[in-house]
């Protein structure tokens, strides 16, 4: 610490400041989402600048004789850290601090389908998946053991089976992320334009396949694969049918195969097993269309490689230790070890990138 300028070492200090401080930021837009902030701020699109004090009566905390409850300097103190992340914009005025919606604050916003992002943040920071971020460390010492496992005696996948709350919400949350998702690729990429039989691999409650079909009719026929206890709870939708499996047995036939963050929670030998299932059920000439979050090269302090990075280490912690987010040429080893033929990266998405990999 002695070496370097002052202001260096004071870089230096504050920086490490903020990382040992970090876990306020997730906690706190954990908590904004549980008081429902955006939704109440947002008030169905006028997001006029409103201050704490405005902001409490619209999220119905009522003590029991019917008073407006609530502290309003702590809500304040929370709705200034996400402002500094951009979620909130803050508006200085002679009646003191007042906030609105960003374009970041509006992912949160409930849409007319009643999604958002907000699921997909209370299923991060549930009890279950915090126990674990202490032990973080293990996947180095002991990588044969997930620090999720450590520390609630099973893996994740296996109590969400078990848990309908933990079932459900994991459900809400892959939707809250797919759609607008979904909206975006189906914008830009144009690969399912003469595909009729299509599978959905890991398809959730089926959101992706039914988004598919609206935007390519020529797709006649939908499978959406996903483990019994997953599909028995999807919804049922039009020119869809809700097949429950194992990919690692086998996958369903059709002329293309669609997957959306399935290979990042499984290892390399658990993926070359999975795209071969899907190899051998496709027809000389289909593809597998997967999305994934692809990691760029080098490393560098962008938003997206530390979102796609932030990613890979809930993966190490909650899922698999050995399963990660991949280079795009790791994919495509992948994917020629498979058997595949030929492949093809579209970089459409700044997380997810559509990865084409063709029989």
């Amino acid at each position: 610490m002695e070496n370097g300028s002052s202001e260096s070492r004071n870089k230096a200090r504050l920086a490490i400041m903020e990382l040992a401080n970090m876990i306020s930021v997730p906690m706190s837009l954990n908590a904004a989402v549980r008081l429902g902030l955006a939704d109440a701020i947002w008030n169905d699109g006028d997001n006029s600048p409103l201050s704490a004090t405005e902001i409490l009566p619209r999220l119905h905390l009522t003590y029991q004789n019917g008073t407006i409850g609530g502290d309003p300097e702590n809500l304040q103190r929370i709705l200034r850290m996400l402002t500094s992340y951009g979620v909130f914009s803050e508006h200085l005025t002679n009646a003191g601090r007042k906030y609105s919606i960003t374009d970041v604050g509006k992912t949160l916003v409930t849409d007319s389908d009643g999604l958002s992002y907000a699921a997909y943040v209370l299923q991060h920071h549930q009890e279950a998946l915090m126990r674990a971020w202490p032990l973080v460390h293990t996947a180095v010492v002991e990588p044969e053991t997930e620090p999720y496992v450590k520390a609630n005696g099973e893996a994740a996948y296996a109590q969400y089976g078990k848990c309908e709350e933990m079932n459900g919400l994991m459900q809400k949350a892959m939707s809250g992320v797919s759609v607008p998702f979904m909206k975006a690729i189906l914008d830009g990429y144009d690969g399912f334009k003469y595909v009729e039989h299509l599978v959905d691999v890991g398809g959730s409650a089926g959101d992706c396949l039914r988004m598919i079909i609206k935007q390519f009719p020529n797709v006649r026929q939908g499978i959406n694969f996903d483990l019994p206890e997953v599909v028995a709870k999807a919804p049922k939708i039009p020119g869809v049918t809700h097949m429950g499996g194992d990919m690692f047995q086998s996958v369903p036939s059709g002329d293309a195969i669609f997957m959306k963050w399935v290979l990042t929670t499984w290892t390399d030998e658990e993926c070359k097993q999975i795209m071969k299932n899907c190899y051998k059920a496709l027809p000389v000439g289909g593809k597998l269309v997967a999305c994934e979050p692809v990691l760029p090269k080098e490393t560098d302090d962008s938003h997206r490689t530390r979102a796609l990075l932030e990613g890979d280490i809930f993966v190490m912690t909650i899922y698999r230790t050995k399963g990660k987010h991949r280079t795009e040429e790791e994919f495509k080893e992948l994917g020629l070890s498979a058997g595949f033929s030929t492949f093809r990266p579209f970089y459409i998405d700044y997380f997810y990138t559509i990865l084409e990999f063709q029989k």
